[in-house]
This record gives C-alpha cells, sequence and structure tokens, in this order.
C-alpha cells in the first residue's frame, strides 16, 4: 500500500455476502474521488444490471460525491440514518432511458458496511430477487453485561452466545467497538439490536440477538 492508502477489505464481505444470496455480481473496481468518474461509473453499470451498490463516498467529506452524483443521476429516497454503526447510508436511484435501477450507498467502514448490509441491504436484494421472507429470525438471549445507550438510535452490537456455570445461554458484548475492527465480526457468533427507545442493557435482561447462522 501507499502512503494514506487503506486495505479494500469492503469488495471481498459484499462480494460474497451477495454471493451467497445467488446474485451475478459484477466489480467495476475502485472509482476516484471525483464526480466525473463516479457517474461515468454508475451511469456505464446502470445500463444493465438491476441493483447498483456502492462501498464509502456518502458521507459529509470533501471528496464524499456518492449522494450529489446519485441526485443528479436520478435520486436519493433518504440518506443518514439514527443508526450504529452506519450512519451514512443511503437509498435512492439512477433513473436511465427511463428505467429507475435502485442504488444502495453502503458506508465506508468495514463493520458499518457488513452490519448495514446484513440488515438494510440484505432485505431489499431478496425483495428484488422475488422473495416473500424477507427478515431473519431474531431470538430473545440473555444479557451477560451492562451497557449504556443514546435513546433515538437503533444500535447492532456484536456479540458471542456462551454458556454460565449452570449450563445458561448468555450473550456477551465484543469488548471493540469500532467500526473498522474486521476481527470483532470474525469472533463474535452475531449481532444485539436494541431499539430507539432502549436506554441501557442491564445484566440477565433479554435482548434481541440475531445469529450470523440466520444471514450468512
Amino acid at each position: 500500500l501507499h502512503g494514506g492508502c487503506v486495505y479494500d477489505a469492503n469488495r471481498y464481505s459484499l462480494l460474497s455476502m451477495l454471493q451467497r444470496l445467488g446474485c451475478e455480481v459484477t466489480d467495476i473496481g475502485i472509482l476516484h474521488d471525483n464526480p466525473d468518474d463516479i457517474r461515468a461509473g454508475l451511469w456505464q453499470a446502470s445500463r444493465d444490471h438491476d441493483l447498483l451498490i456502492t462501498s464509502g463516498g456518502i458521507s459529509k467529506g470533501e471528496e464524499d460525491h456518492i449522494r450529489g452524483v446519485v441526485e443528479d443521476l436520478g435520486a436519493l429516497n433518504f440518506w443518514n440514518l439514527a443508526i450504529k454503526p452506519g450512519r451514512p447510508i443511503a437509498l435512492g436511484h439512477v433513473e436511465r432511458e427511463g428505467v429507475q435501477v435502485p442504488f444502495i450507498g453502503l458506508p465506508g467502514n468495514p463493520v458499518a458496511v457488513m452490519v448495514t448490509f446484513l440488515r438494510i441491504a440484505r432485505p431489499l436484494v431478496l425483495l428484488l430477487s422475488g422473495a416473500r421472507d424477507l427478515e431473519p429470525q431474531l431470538f430473545k438471549v440473555k444479557a451477560g453485561f451492562d451497557f449504556k445507550k443514546k435513546v433515538g438510535r437503533r444500535e447492532w452490537l456484536r456479540a458471542s452466545l456462551e454458556q454460565d456455570g449452570n449450563g445458561e445461554i448468555l450473550v456477551l458484548k465484543h469488548p471493540a467497538s469500532g467500526s473498522g475492527i474486521i476481527s470483532s465480526m470474525v469472533a463474535s457468533d452475531g449481532l444485539i439490536e436494541l431499539s430507539e427507545e432502549c436506554d441501557a442493557v442491564k445484566q440477565g435482561e433479554l435482548v434481541d440477538f440475531l445469529s450470523f447462522n440466520e444471514v450468512m
């Protein structure tokens, strides 16, 4: 890698998750951080694809051009959700010759990409594929930790299942919370989903747990 560059992990995680859903995926590579290159890439891809997915370039930085380009080529239906991780996610479409090609703009951080794909993009891919059962099964599991949370935001915590001394299954939050720590996803069994109304988790409470076996 050259100075200032980062590893391209998102390409491989997205390819894998899409292919597991039976998608035929075209990798158009990394588009440079300028509107003309992004516009040309999305416009070309819209000709013969049923869905466009990008990763990164959708936030509020000076070089985040995806949002403006998609608005020029079609429309954004929403952008920036009250979720963690993955706040800068966008849904919209690119319009070409009267056809609206759906667009999903995922965040750039690797954990945020995987989480938002599993909980937001995956149901949309299934819907476009003609599936009816779109939502995975969440299970109630007893929390083995305490955690404070901001009200008004939906959160997903990386977590693992363990047995306590009495043989009861507990879910434990992974100690790492950064959106760039890929190893935290590898070391976890699934995600704890906390609603917007939740302000805290106390040890012994039941929480919603999404096993990776349900979605991968």
